[in-house]
C-alpha cells in the first residue's frame, strides 16, 4: 500500500478511516473535499480542482479520500489500492445526521478552511440514492483496476481490517 483511494457513500467513514491509516503507515493523507473547496464553501474551478489533484497523485506515497467521481479515473491511474466502504445507506445517514448535529456548525478537520457543517435534503437523497446509482458508477470505474480491492461493508470488517493493519506495522 503506497497509494491508496478511501472511496464509499458519504457518511461511510472514509475520512475517519483514512486518518487511522495514516496513522499506522505514515503515509501522507489528503482529503479530496480539500483540495475542492475554497474558503466559505466557494468551489474550485474545475481546472483549480485538476491541478491541486494532479500535483498529489504524482507523488510516490499517498492516501486520498473521497469519491468525486469526475476525477476517480485519474486516481485510479496512480492508485494500487482502493478501499471501498459499501457501508447500507441507513448507517451512513444517520452517521452524517449525528455528524452535523454534534458539530454544532464547526469545520471538519478533513474540510477546507471556513466550510462548517452543514446538512440539506438533497445531500441526504444523495446518501439515501447512493447504494443504488453511486454504488453502480463505483463498480463501473473499478471493473479495470489492477491493484488490489478491499471492500469493507460492515463496521466490523473495518475493525478487523484495521486491527489486521495494525498487527503488520
Amino acid at each position: 500500500m503506497q497509494r491508496v483511494l478511501v472511496i464509499g457513500s458519504p457518511g461511510a467513514g472514509k475520512s475517519t478511516l483514512s486518518t487511522q491509516l495514516a496513522s499506522v503507515t505514515g503515509l501522507p493523507l489528503f482529503h479530496l473535499d480539500q483540495l475542492h473547496w475554497n474558503p466559505g464553501w466557494v468551489e474550485s474551478t474545475t481546472a483549480e480542482f485538476d491541478d491541486r489533484l494532479a500535483a498529489v497523485t504524482a507523488g510516490p506515497r499517498w492516501i486520498i479520500d473521497g469519491n468525486y467521481g469526475r476525477t476517480l479515473p485519474q486516481r485510479l491511474a496512480r492508485a494500487n489500492t482502493v478501499i471501498d466502504l459499501d457501508l447500507p445507506a441507513w448507517i451512513c445517514l444517520a452517521r452524517v445526521i449525528s455528524r452535523v448535529m454534534r458539530s454544532g456548525g464547526t469545520v471538519r478537520a478533513d474540510m477546507a478552511p471556513d466550510c462548517p457543517e452543514r446538512l440539506d435534503l438533497e445531500f441526504l437523497a444523495y446518501i439515501a440514492r447512493f447504494p443504488g446509482a453511486g454504488r453502480r458508477r463505483i463498480e463501473a470505474s473499478l471493473a479495470d483496476f489492477s491493484g488490489e480491492r478491499v471492500r469493507l461493508k460492515r463496521q466490523a470488517d473495518v475493525r478487523r481490517f484495521m486491527q489486521s493493519l495494525a498487527a503488520r506495522a
